[in-house]
């Protein structure tokens, strides 16, 4: 009896090692999107500069890790790859890290009033603000919609 019940757990090990690694991106721990060990006046620099030669603007989203609404709006661009390409298309996606680790606040501070994350904030290939974006705006349920959103990334992509 004792030796057929090890056979069975043993048999089960790698079941349970396959699930419990298909559901990691369910866990909040391996959401890693934010760092708050990046320079985020560089990293804004950097993508104005970018988006200056790109003929883009900046998308800067202010969020943390820690944010569950941060992870649905990753895993809402992964299942709607047709969005993901608009908004590259048209912005350069920068990530603004704000936790307790870093809050960022002398960088975020320069664009306004964050009341939520995350939170987006549009500017032009000069660095200069032109929206600010509460992404509960775009909110569908326990997600993102996906009319809101193109509809979003359309209205403040630069004109042609």
């Amino acid at each position: 009896m004792i030796r057929s019940s090890l056979i069975i757990l043993l048999l089960a090990i790698p079941v349970f090692i396959q699930a419990q690694n298909t559901d990691a991106h369910k866990n909040t721990s391996a959401f890693h999107a934010y760092d708050p060990a990046r320079d985020a006046a560089k990293d804004i620099q950097d993508a104005v500069a970018l988006a200056g030669s790109t003929h883009r603007r900046v998308l800067m989203e202010i969020g943390g890790n820690w944010c569950i609404w941060c992870r649905y709006f990753e895993e809402f661009y992964a299942a709607h790859p047709d969005l993901r390409e608009l908004r590259d298309k048209n912005y350069v996606l920068v990530r603004v890290n704000f936790s307790e680790e870093n809050k960022n606040q002398p960088v975020i501070s320069k664009y306004g009033e964050v009341p939520g994350y995350p939170h987006i904030f549009v500017l032009d290939s000069n660095g200069k603000l032109l929206y600010s974006k509460h992404t509960s705006e775009l909110e569908q349920g326990r997600g993102y919609s996906e009319v809101a959103m193109k509809k979003f990334l359309e209205e403040w992509a630069p004109k042609q």
